[in-house]
């Protein structure tokens, strides 16, 4: 894993939850719908590389540059590693700590 990306803060209300972390002093990266009538609302401080994301569950999502390499590696180790996802914003995929707190591999 190269960086933590994006922290995933479950929240009840984005807009309003967007609102408190804009007084803050974050500022919005991207706000676009992505199905299913949700929206992804991810935002960042300025000059910072990690970002949060307004959603409706829990998640780290950590930069790869070889995701399949990535999950041979902690399988190896006995982690458990779900299936590949592609999409336009990379390959994605999802394991769970012994807490069941959910984690996220990324590969632009």
């Amino acid at each position: 894993m190269k960086t933590v990306e994006i922290i995933m803060i479950p929240v009840k209300n984005q807009q309003q939850a967007k609102e408190f972390y804009i007084k803050l002093g974050f500022q919005v990266i991207v706000e676009a719908p992505m199905g299913h009538d949700e929206t992804w609302i991810q935002l960042g401080l300025p000059n910072q590389g990690a970002t949060i994301s307004l959603a409706k569950f829990q998640g780290i999502i950590c930069e790869t540059n070889e995701l399949e390499k990535e999950i041979e590696e902690l399988e190896t180790k006995g982690i458990e590693v779900g299936k590949i996802d592609n999409t336009p914003w990379g390959k994605f995929a999802w394991l769970k700590d012994p807490d069941g707190n959910s984690l996220c591999l990324h590969q632009k």
